[in-house]
């Protein structure tokens, strides 16, 4: 894709002024970057082409020999937009006449030519050399979407690892049932990392768990009881989480068959069979 920098106007795509400072210029392409970049908008058939004008726009005015040459430029074509706008219908005429003549003569504007010449091979220098700088800011506009991307799938995930904790309690009981954070902490953790732990102050025999991952979070809801004179009951914040459909595809298909469901089933009764001595040894120590 070719671009016609020289007909376009970077400052204003960019929404920066001329005088802009290198640190300025790339701060308003990472913020255009990350609006236009096709993993945020997959819907439009054009983001990849924006994200690429973009990338050109500042390979241009990060190199100090091409942004001379395209000012150059711009300020030529900006001058001669002022010069005719200010002059009426017939005198422009008469200028327009006069400049034909000229070129005629002088074999045409040789300065604004070798000007537009110079930007077409500065931007041709840097398309074969390419540039550091460019190179640089593309990996930060990359590193960031990741970034968001993680924070995304880390609410999602949260979402899905946070489980209610309810247990019988009167109003008027100092002992909240017989529960105290620590304990509920020694019972969940068996399962895996706890994100955090919060006891209700307002309302007796309730908290909410948030695990580090789904897994711990299921086993817990599936196994834990707590204590036996008054036992906990684990229920999904934002109900059952959901499941990736190949993989339950693919577990149904394995379960259709006798031995497989039969071996899976021996596997997850011995598991928690280990998990329930574990838990027993656990509370009587």
């Amino acid at each position: 894709m070719d671009l016609k920098i020289e007909e376009m106007d970077l400052y204003e795509i960019l929404e920066i002024e001329p005088s802009s400072s290198s640190a300025e210029i790339k701060k308003a392409y990472r913020k255009k970057a990350l609006q236009c970049h096709p993993d945020k908008n997959p819907d439009d058939p054009e983001a990849a082409k924006k994200f690429h004008q973009l990338t050109k726009i500042l390979e241009v005015l990060t190199d100090e020999a091409a942004k001379a040459a395209y000012d150059r430029v711009l300020k030529g074509k900006k001058e001669a937009v002022v010069r005719h706008q200010e002059l009426d219908s017939k005198r422009r005429k008469l200028k327009e006449d006069l400049e034909a003549r000229e070129r005629l003569a002088a074999g045409g504007f040789r300065r604004q030519k070798s000007e537009a010449q110079q930007l077409r091979e500065e931007i041709d220098r840097l398309r074969k050399e390419g540039s550091k700088q460019v190179d640089e800011e593309i990996q930060n506009v990359l590193r960031s979407l990741s970034e968001e991307k993680s924070r995304m799938q880390s609410q999602g995930n949260g979402a899905a690892c946070r489980v209610k904790i309810n247990w019988k309690a009167d109003k008027k009981d100092e002992t909240n049932g017989g529960y105290t954070q620590e304990m509920l902490h020694n019972f969940l953790s068996k399962y895996g990392d706890i994100q955090a732990l919060i006891v209700s102050s307002k309302k007796k025999g309730s908290a909410m768990v948030e695990f580090k991952e789904q897994k711990a979070a299921e086993m817990a809801v599936d196994f834990e009881l707590g204590l036996s004179a008054n036992p906990l009951k684990l229920s999904w914040v934002n109900g059952p989480p959901k499941h990736d459909s190949s993989q339950a595809k693919s577990d149904l298909i394995k379960e259709t068959d006798f031995e497989s469901v039969t071996l899976m089933n021996m596997r997850r009764a011995e598991e928690r069979k280990k998990l329930i001595e574990q838990m027993i040894a656990d509370d009587l120590a």
